[in-house]
């Protein structure tokens, strides 16, 4: 904090929890919703959000403490590095850019598809073969060809935002407290009107008898909803990685987190009541769920199905947006401390950002959403998530040890019971992923020990980020 700032400070607490809300409302809430209800809870589909917000609220509180005593760029890669030494914060870092790289591939996919269905409403039709991911993979059958050439929306999105990230954080900021009204609107007029045309019917059994089978509705379904509408929660974390841009990121921080985490919670459960009481949840189990419930209450909601996709393609392009932003800072905080060549950590002369990382982030994640099908994506994105998740809990517990009298502008309650447990449940649901996704982070994992033997070990600076008699 006390050394020269090269990156501006221009971001207030509004700012930070609608980057916030921007990252974590998208694909979870249009598209997770319906599908988790239909495959695994039905409508107790809510409960699963309950138990998912709680999970996160967990991390959310260690996040808070964190980026309120180390408000600079970098998230949970910081965190590690002040806590845990220089190999484990480059284990941290080298996770983070798999989850923020892949988080915004994984989005620019889904805002593809719903792009070419809303193109199509107005008669224009976008080729599957330039519109579609060219390879598709199943756990059973392994890799397909699918017959596309490549995802080319997905790509042209992903080149449009980086632009914007290289022009500069605060117009950026301003884009994505317009694009998370837009897409705020259309989720309220969906809770406020939809509630009308509730059938309270859909809703017995509220919890469907389990078929027999581990998490296939039950108890056990609901638990296995959790799990894989986690993604929904996935982007609060990247407020911190906005704390070097922040103007009082000591009281501003913790707002932000909790703020955005708290809103968008409220949101899933009130759209899930909403949607399983408009359509029978067997019927959810589509690209575009919501739609759906709109569909189903009848033509005197006929309005509403257009803003419903316009609403999708606001929240997706501003995760893109906020997931974007986190990886080029991340990338940004790892080369100021020597682990990557410096030229990741320059400055543009006139829009102060660092436009070499976020030219070279934009263009790879270009490459990658438009080759890649968006469920190998997605599930790259929950194991490198949680895994950050639990080293920021475990961080918290370390700090308090080791460093017991820095000043703390917000502290995290029951300690060590929280960082604890917020550590064992982030570690429970990695376990639940399937064993391919376990396997390609153990390969990126290995890439990533390589490159740190090879140069960063060599390169890293001492961290200062406390004096020694804290």
């Amino acid at each position: 904090m006390d050394e020269p700032q090269k990156l501006k400070r221009v971001l207030g607490r509004w700012d930070l929890i609608g980057l916030g809300i921007g990252a974590i409302i998208g694909a979870g809430i249009f598209v997770l919703t319906g599908q988790a209800a239909a495959q695994y809870a039905g409508p107790a589909i809510v409960i699963s959000f309950i138990l998912s917000g709680i999970v996160c609220a967990l991390a959310g509180l260690c996040y808070a403490e964190l980026a309120s005593l180390l408000p600079v760029a970098g998230s949970a890669y910081t965190y590690a590095r002040a806590s845990m030494g220089g190999f484990l914060a480059w284990i941290i870092g080298w996770d983070l850019i798999l989850e923020y790289f892949f988080a915004s591939a994984t989005v620019a996919v889904g805002w593809s598809g719903y792009m070419v269905s809303f193109l199509q409403d107005f008669g224009i039709h976008i080729p599957t073969i330039v519109a579609r991911s060219p390879l598709s993979f199943d756990h059973t059958l392994g890799w397909q060809l699918t017959g596309a050439i490549i995802n080319l929306p997905a790509m042209l999105i992903i080149a449009l935002v980086t632009l914007l990230l290289i022009i500069g954080i605060k117009e950026s900021a301003r884009a994505n407290a317009i694009i998370v009204f837009i897409k705020l609107t259309v989720i309220l007029l969906f809770i406020g009107f939809g509630a009308r045309y509730i059938n309270p019917q859909n809703w017995v059994p509220f919890i469907p008898q389990n078929t027999g089978e581990f998490g296939h509705f039950g108890w056990s379904g609901i638990a296995r909803g959790a799990a894989v509408i986690f993604f929904a929660y996935i982007g609060f974390d990247a407020v911190s990685t906005a704390a070097q841009e922040s103007k009082n990121p000591q009281k501003d921080m913790p707002i932000g987190i909790m703020g955005s985490l708290a809103v968008c919670t409220v949101l899933y459960i009130l759209v899930a009541l909403v949607l399983t009481g408009l359509v029978k949840f067997p019927l959810l189990n589509v690209p575009d769920p919501i739609a759906v419930g709109v569909n189903a209450a009848g033509a005197s909601l006929s309005w509403l199905r257009p803003l419903i996709k316009l609403g999708a393609l606001a929240g997706l392009n501003s995760v893109i947006l906020v997931m974007l932003m986190g990886q080029t800072r991340i990338f940004y905080s790892m080369s100021e401390d020597g682990y990557l060549p410096k030229a990741f950590a320059k400055i543009h002369p006139k829009f102060q950002t660092p436009y070499i990382t976020t030219l070279l982030i934009g263009a790879l994640a270009m490459v990658i959403a438009g080759i890649f099908p968006i469920g190998i994506l997605g599930e790259l994105v929950s194991i490198g998530t949680l895994f950050a998740f639990a080293i920021v809990c475990l961080a918290v517990w370390i700090l308090r040890k080791s460093k017991p009298n820095l000043p703390r502008a917000f502290r995290t309650p029951w300690v060590p019971f929280v960082p604890i447990l917020g550590a064992l449940t982030a570690f429970a649901q990695m376990l639940s992923l399937p064993k391919d996704t376990w396997v390609r982070l153990i390969i990126w994992m290995a890439l990533g020990l390589i490159i740190y033997y090879f140069y960063g070990r060599r390169h890293m600076k001492k961290p200062r980020y406390f004096e020694d008699n804290q």
